[in-house]
């Protein structure tokens, strides 16, 4: 089992610590924006989600590829398609807020995620985990077996300790 290399960042904000994350995905923007917002697409990756999708509102995502696949409510804070999706993951702990920014490039597709005010705590944790979630949803767009996250954790952890101010 090879540890695929990491590429998120950590950034001090006025807010606290952000996780930058960033791909290169295959195919249009278009493309890339149905895959992370269309019920049977965002399954392939992350999970499915059932509700009313609209800013302001919420709606609830299983997460498919986590034990016992919980499910969780999602507030919709922003949506401009095809370019912004701006979310709050309403979990049993502190919520996470997260974006996804979408920039054609060419034949492909520049995604930029970020999780805002993540925990020193939580990072080392957290880093690995959107790492994982975004090459699913890479291999989702390419048709190719989904990467074991067994591949990204532990052994990413260190990566994103290091990067703790």
């Amino acid at each position: 089992m090879s540890t695929p290399t990491p590429t998120g960042r950590i950034l001090a904000t006025d807010t606290g610590l952000d996780l930058v994350v960033t791909r290169t995905l295959p195919g249009s923007i278009d493309d890339a924006w149905a895959s992370i917002t269309a019920p049977e697409r965002t399954a392939r990756w992350m999970g499915r989600w059932e509700g009313d999708a609209a800013p302001g509102k919420t709606v609830r995502l299983q997460l498919g590829f986590e034990a016992d696949a919980p499910w969780s409510e999602v507030r919709i804070v922003a949506c401009e398609r095809p370019r912004l999706l701006h979310l709050v993951l309403l979990t049993a702990g502190a919520p996470w807020e997260v974006e996804v920014e979408l920039t054609p490039a060419g034949e492909r597709c520049e995604l930029r995620f970020v999780h805002r005010a993540i925990s020193a705590d939580e990072a080392a944790g957290v880093g690995p985990g959107w790492e994982w979630y975004l090459d699913q949803l890479s291999a989702s767009m390419h048709d190719q077996p989904l990467p074991a996250f067994e591949e990204y954790f532990p052994a990413q952890r260190e990566y994103y300790e290091q990067q703790l101010p």
